[in-house]
């Protein structure tokens, strides 16, 4: 655990990061030789009309495209639900994340469910309300609270924030296998919030502060490509596109109908993938874009697809204005 002593330490290190000038060009802040890209990437998308018992099937099968090796192992899945409005579709929804317990449970993985909101602090609440609360009761699922977990100090591999190392949950870093669950949204600071983005709700607020403001100060950009290189563990993505959210999200956008689960191993290219599917053209995603020089794949002649094909499910999400230039028509904003 941390104490009061590491704690203050570590507060102080990120604060004076603001103070700091940059660290130099963005090529200068990872080390080449610390990253093994690979070739090529993989990712599925799969049609899913709605969260009826279609869910199971189609998550069940784009997790064994991938044939990934978790019998006897540890797989932590981590979804989105940062906030709830009852009327809103910030979340991911409980038919997903029940679907990938049960698809990991039936091989025969260890499975723990784990996320730390970075506006409610009442998880208690923010489970009961979005229905996540019974699907973990149903399912018997045990669940970890990461903004109160015992955490590990990890050093960091990319020096975007400036920041020698993190304080992550110790859940997360002792995991076999970790999954990003997030939803599909528009976001009206970092442009698009899918697997990447998501790994925000691991950095714990007893340390980090709400909505996780010292890397906020930092910066979303920074923070995003330090959290996402400092992960050692092998990790997976599904992203619930079945209803996302376009225009002012990640809380106050609206529903955008796109029927779509996207799978894959490569963070990157999964949302990639999920990005051209909002019709947004990931290539000027500025985390995104710097992600695909070293942590996985952002070009579509690198990205394999195994499932169906991704053009026919494209939509055109809103975002707001100032993303304008993010979309690959470049037309469509949140007024």
């Amino acid at each position: 655990m941390l104490d009061r002593r590491d704690f203050l330490r570590a507060s102080a290190g990120a604060a004076v990061l603001v103070a700091l000038p940059g660290c130099g060009r963005d090529e200068e802040r990872w080390q080449r030789s610390a990253f093994a890209k690979p070739a090529t990437s993989r990712t599925a998308v799969l049609t899913v009309e709605g969260y009826g018992r279609g869910v199971d099937e189609a998550v069940r099968r784009g997790v064994e495209l991938f044939d990934l090796p978790v019998r006897g192992r540890r797989v932590v899945l981590k979804p989105n639900f940062v906030e709830f409005d009852p009327d809103g579709v910030i979340n991911t929804h409980p038919a997903v994340v029940a679907a990938a317990i049960e698809t990991f449970r039936s091989l025969d993985a260890d499975v723990v469910v784990a996320e730390g909101p970075g506006h409610r602090r009442d998880n208690e609440y923010l489970l009961t309300a979005t229905g996540i609360g019974d699907v973990l009761r149903d399912t018997g699922t045990p669940f970890v609270d990461l903004n109160n977990d015992a955490v590990r100090r990890v050093p960091l591999r990319s020096s975007y924030t400036g920041m020698e190392a993190l304080y992550l949950p110790e859940t997360v870093m002792s995991a076999d296998l970790f999954v990003s669950l997030p939803k599909m949204k528009t976001h009206h600071w970092a442009g698009v919030t899918l697997s990447m983005k998501n790994l925000f709700g691991i950095v714990p607020g007893s340390i980090y502060g709400w909505p996780k403001n010292l890397l906020h100060w930092a910066g979303i950009r920074e923070s995003i490509l330090d959290i996402n290189a400092a992960l050692p563990m092998r990790r997976f993505n599904i992203v619930d596109g079945i209803v996302g959210m376009e225009g002012n999200g990640p809380i106050q956008g609206e529903a955008v109908p796109s029927g779509v689960l996207v799978f894959g191993e490569d963070p990157v290219a999964v949302d990639a993938t999920a990005a051209r599917l909002m019709d947004v053209d990931p290539r000027k995603v500025s985390y995104l874009e710097e992600a695909g020089r070293f942590l996985g794949n952002l070009e579509t002649e690198r990205i394999v697809a195994i499932g169906e094909d991704p053009d026919r499910h494209r939509r055109d999400y809103r975002v707001v204005s100032r993303f304008t230039g993010i979309k690959a028509n470049s037309r469509a904003t949140a007024g």
